[in-house]
């Protein structure tokens, strides 16, 4: 059983198309206004980029977990849409792959974010799930 874990989760997706390539931002502002079926698509993506650092992991609840956001560039950025919908995707992602039984708040005791970095070349969400004792 894991007690502490971290996990790299993209800050956009690609969906490929007829008419090329979409990049579609992990933010709440575009899943918003999402197609449900896009929506949809895009959660099943997610799922499958963090799928092999999950796999066969069992996590120790309760947890705490942190957030950071590297962002591309020095534009500003209102990190909470960011980290609602990747916090969403991945909550999910980690109760159906099985880590632990359900992501409600008897699992996830506290969550927090962290102040936004810059990395150009690598932009990401790092999350980092730690178990804590009550």
């Amino acid at each position: 059983m894991v007690e502490e874990l971290t996990i790299i989760c993209p800050t956009f997706l690609t969906l490929s198309s007829k008419k090329g390539n979409k990049n579609i931002a992990i933010n709440l502002n575009i899943y918003r206004n999402l197609h449900f079926a896009i929506e949809n698509k895009c959660k099943r993506m997610f799922k499958d980029e963090v799928k092999s650092q999950l796999l066969g992991i069992e996590i120790a609840t309760p947890v705490e977990i942190t957030y950071k956001v590297f962002k591309k560039s020095k534009r500003n950025l209102d990190k909470m849409n960011v980290v609602s919908i990747a916090s969403k995707y991945l909550m999910d992602a980690i109760t159906e792959f099985g880590c632990w039984e359900d992501d409600n708040d008897n699992i996830i005791k506290k969550e927090v974010i962290l102040p936004t970095e810059i990395d150009k070349d690598n932009p990401r969400i790092e999350v980092f799930i730690k178990s804590i004792l009550f």
